[in-house]
């Protein structure tokens, strides 16, 4: 089993995320959640996933961590998650509170306590990780790898060559890239090769708790392609998660990689060196390329059934 911690910025996509590593616990060992700002003010998303735990009855930890980045102004996205961060499902008021413990310090407790190496997957921006290698370097040992969603190897998408999680703060992402910590990226082109066909939302309609709370999140986070005239979208944060539960359904390069800070258009490009000079690569990152499609979404509706069941 892998006891991994997940930092994030609920979120639509975060939460589905979340939802598919819950489903395997037998697999991944949910330690905690740490939430950042990112997608929308680090109080909403915080309330999101707090909200969501109440409806599935879960209560996972959960501790908050930067409102900022480190030196950038704050840039939510209320075009691709709306004003509450996660629009769309109908989600309870809940009595669920933060642990009261500020992210890197609930990342910092758990570390020192592990007797096992813990992952971090990175599902928003990379503020906390980033400040956390910055303020506890003595703790790297005890993590095994940073599964991160972001990135990309040729394009972006909130800018033309940056992608939102490492753009929204690249300063961090730096910290986290140049740490010599084990980087699993997962940047946007493994993520549009394992899109969701919009029909196929249309399976968990008439499920169960977590299956009906899939079909709301995606009848408001798909709503941007269809508005583009696209059949799929991409369930960005899905992605690796997905790769801790089965790394063979992925194709990967072992790949320099270097954040760039400075630029007009190109501040938060992952500038990933694709040259293939393999033996002078100093701190290579495995850099996801493509997925299995098909068996990356019954990986999804699996995780969902699995929860059906266990949330009835």
């Amino acid at each position: 089993m892998r006891n991994i911690i997940i930092d994030c910025d609920p979120g639509h996509d975060d939460v589905i995320a979340i939802m598919v590593a819950m489903a395997h616990e037998e697999e991944l060992n949910i330690l905690g959640i740490t939430t950042v700002a990112g997608n929308q003010t680090l109080d909403k998303v915080t309330n999101n996933i707090l909200k969501v735990q109440t409806l599935l009855g879960t209560n996972i930890p959960v501790s908050k961590g930067y409102d900022c980045p480190i030196v950038k102004p704050l840039e939510v996205q209320p075009l691709a998650h709306g004003e509450t961060g996660l629009d769309g499902p109908e989600l309870p008021e809940t009595d669920l509170k933060p642990t009261g413990l500020h992210a890197i310090e609930f990342m910092r407790r758990t570390l020192e306590e592990a007797k096992d190496k813990v992952t971090f997957v990175c599902i928003g921006p990379l503020t906390n990780m980033g400040l956390f290698l910055k303020t506890y370097p003595h703790l790297k040992d005890k993590i095994d790898c940073i599964a991160i969603m972001g990135g990309g190897i040729y394009n972006g998408n909130i800018q033309v060559k940056a992608e939102f999680n490492v753009y929204h703060d690249p300063e961090a992402a730096k910290l986290v890239f140049d740490s010599g910590v084990k980087v699993v990226m997962a940047g946007i082109e493994v993520c549009y090769s394992g899109s969701i066909l919009l029909t196929e939302t249309e399976r968990a309609k008439d499920g169960g708790k977590a299956s009906k709370l899939f079909y709301d999140i995606m009848q408001f986070y798909q709503g941007y392609a269809i508005r583009n005239g696209w059949d799929r979208t991409a369930i960005f944060d899905m992605t690796p998660i997905i790769w801790l539960l089965h790394p063979e359904y992925y194709v990967s390069e072992e790949r320099e990689v270097h954040i760039e800070l400075n630029g007009e258009y190109c501040r938060g490009m992952t500038v990933v060196d694709t040259r293939g000079y393999s033996g002078q690569m100093v701190n290579p990152k495995t850099v996801l390329v493509s997925v299995d499609r098909e068996k990356f979404i019954e990986v999804l509706f699996d995780s969902l059934e699995r929860l059906d069941k266990r949330f009835a």
